[in-house]
């Protein structure tokens, strides 16, 4: 039989940036697609490959940057006041911003229930999803690291799961796509942590985000 004792520590955080991954967590995440949707309809993305390729592509760049106000307000870098202002000024896409906005309201209607006592002015009356996610990592003892983690993951994940379900994908294949980018998540989350706020973007994803928020009947929110 092997040691239960009660976690603590690094195991104890690892232990919250798995609960926190995972993909019942109550953010929306599951209507989102990453701009997969449009990809897909503008053929940018057809199969495993190709969604591999566009994963790939966002994780350098949107989710990078993401990762890093993530990472900045849970080492108490950045406080989440400007946080917020960094965001916005780092999404150009409106439509983007919005998808951000919605998500980040889910999470802080989990935090608000987890930690009801916490002071929640910064994300009033509305927060990013990077902003409250590094909060709320703060909140459960996660370092900036692992809230870059929880967030790089996360934006992986949800844009393979939702270009599966759109393109009617063998699951084997896709869960393939998610091992072999396992490496990439944790090398954009460490530099995330590392090297401070990004400041780059890919005016691809300010596009595609736009050109689906005006589709006729979309499956996704974005």
């Amino acid at each position: 039989m092997g040691d239960h004792a009660g976690l603590t520590g690094t195991g104890h955080a690892v232990a919250l940036m798995l609960t926190l991954a995972d993909s019942r967590l109550p953010i929306g995440g599951h209507v989102h697609s990453g701009g997969i949707e449009q990809a897909i309809a503008d053929r940018m993305v057809t199969d495993a490959a190709s969604l591999r390729d566009f994963v790939h592509r966002r994780l350098h760049s949107s989710a990078l940057v993401g990762a890093s106000v993530a990472a900045s307000v849970a080492d108490g870098v950045l406080d989440e006041t400007r946080a917020q202002v960094e965001v916005d000024a780092r999404t150009p896409s409106a439509a983007a911003r919005a998808a951000s906005l919605a998500q980040g309201r889910g999470l802080l209607r989990l935090a608000r229930r987890r930690w009801p006592a916490a002071d929640y002015t910064a994300h009033v009356p509305r927060s990013h999803l990077p902003v409250i996610t590094g909060t709320v990592g703060r909140m459960s003892g996660l370092d900036g690291h692992q809230s870059a983690l929880v967030f790089t993951y996360t934006a992986m994940t949800g844009m393979a799961t939702a270009g599966q379900r759109l393109l009617a994908l063998d699951p084997a294949e896709v869960a393939i796509v998610t091992l072999d980018l396992a490496p990439l998540c944790a090398e954009v989350a460490a530099r995330a942590a590392r090297d401070g706020l990004a400041d780059l973007s890919d005016p691809l994803f300010d596009v595609l985000a736009e050109r689906h928020q005006i589709r006729d009947m979309p499956l996704f929110a974005s």
